[in-house]
């Protein structure tokens, strides 16, 4: 079993066209758990994430659905959301499980009405994300217009990590900020990433735009201060711990760039994912209210401990009903009986299964840090919790954000 710090659980979410499917086969792509790219709107049989035949028929995401991959020694539970309006409970559903997202923007109209709502969604979540800024092939892509109005209308602090080579229909690939080098994508698919020394024409203005980076993310890190002002060379582990700092803090957003339909920028935006995104151990701890105690307790990610768990979304399939948690403490396992803190009663999970969009691996147990792939069906008609917590689905207010109103059963 992989550390718990090597696991990411992570959605894409945006306004609706901005690309979130698209990224997602991508990244199934480049992470082998696909052979083949199947677009959106293609003739063939429709993205790997649009599993239901009216989302192939309409080019649209209209349920949320989970998948796990691998990317080098990281394993990313990754889920990808509607982006319509009608659909935004999915969004919220699985945002309330995550510990890290994706917020995609359009390079050519930046910050869209539904961007504003995922956002907001974000916030009373307080997950931390990165921005990934597609369509940079289109014509009008501008990334700067875009990273302004993430400040002027989302009030986020954004801090651009790449700089594009060409735009529109010149655009080739990114400058990495970070390791000053220019990155092309070759082979049929984008898969062959190489790196070559920057342009010469582009070498100042990236100077520039790394110096701007520095600046920005040097308040929270006294030693890459001490550096920058001895002017002496700043290592690039210092430069990722330092965003990863920030990121993890919501102090800033780092802002990447690419164009998915193209085939540029998937490979540096998995990178990313698992440099700054946190894992189930960086998030903040959940807090419970325990009704034996009256008290509010902080939940321990801890194996050993008591099962807490989330249920957060029920469908109804051929197989029957199935219920999708996130586990924020203890083991499950097939057999254990749950208490519901709702009906007040407990019931039996007879099954536990791995949910891979439209398939099923069964499980012997799951385990803390896991989320929305576990799939349990009861015995009885709604999810419990074993033997200690069940949680409201959602917080009442703003103020509640980021924590969970819990009970424990009768003794």
């Amino acid at each position: 079993m992989l550390p718990r710090q090597n696991i990411r659980n992570i959605g894409i979410a945006a306004h609706i066209d901005a690309g979130k499917t698209t990224i997602s086969e991508r990244i199934l792509f480049y992470t082998e758990k696909i052979h083949k790219i199947h677009e959106v709107k293609g003739d063939d049989e429709g993205a790997t994430m649009d599993y239901m035949e009216l989302e192939r028929e309409r080019g649209i995401t209209i349920t949320s659905a989970a998948i796990t991959c691998f990317w080098k020694d990281t394993q990313i539970n990754l889920i990808d959301t509607p982006g319509h309006v009608d659909f935004t409970i999915e969004v919220e559903r699985s945002l309330r499980v995550l510990d890290g997202a994706i917020l995609v923007l359009d390079g050519v109209a930046g910050v869209q009405s539904q961007s504003i709502t995922v956002d907001r969604q974000m916030k009373r979540y307080r997950i931390p994300r990165i921005a990934f800024i597609n369509k940079l092939d289109r014509i009008g892509a501008n990334p700067f217009r875009a990273i302004a109005a993430m400040q002027e209308k989302l009030g986020l602090n954004p801090i651009l990590l790449q700089y594009p080579i060409g735009l529109e229909h010149d655009f080739v690939g990114i400058i990495d900020l970070i390791e000053m080098k220019a990155h092309y994508y070759e082979g049929e698919n984008g898969e062959h990433l190489v790196i070559k020394p920057i342009p010469e024409q582009l070498q100042e203005e990236a100077r520039a735009a790394r110096d701007k980076l520095l600046d920005r993310i040097s308040i929270l890190s006294e030693e890459m201060t001490g550096k920058l002002l001895n002017e002496e060379e700043i290592p690039q582990q210092l430069i990722w711990d330092t965003i990863r700092q920030g990121t993890l803090n919501l102090e800033f957003i780092p802002v990447l760039l690419g164009s998915a339909v193209k085939n540029k920028g998937i490979q540096n935006l998995l990178d990313a994912v698992t440099l700054y995104l946190p894992s189930p151990l960086d998030r903040e701890a959940i807090t419970a209210d325990d009704v034996t105690t009256q008290q509010q307790v902080k939940v321990a990610p801890d194996a050993s401990n008591p099962l807490v768990a989330l249920a957060f979304k029920l469908i109804e399939d051929e197989f029957g009903q199935l219920t999708y948690i996130r586990i924020y403490s203890g083991t499950l396992k097939p057999g254990d009986r749950l208490y519901n803190s709702r009906t007040q009663k407990q019931v039996r999970v007879t099954r536990l299964v791995r949910i891979e969009v439209d398939k099923r691996q069964e499980l012997e147990a799951a385990e803390f840090g896991t989320v929305d792939r576990r799939s349990s069906s009861c015995s009885a008609p709604e999810y419990s919790r074993k033997l200690v917590r069940a949680c409201d689905p959602a917080p009442k207010s703003e103020a509640s954000a980021g924590r969970l109103r819990c009970w424990s059963p009768a003794a």
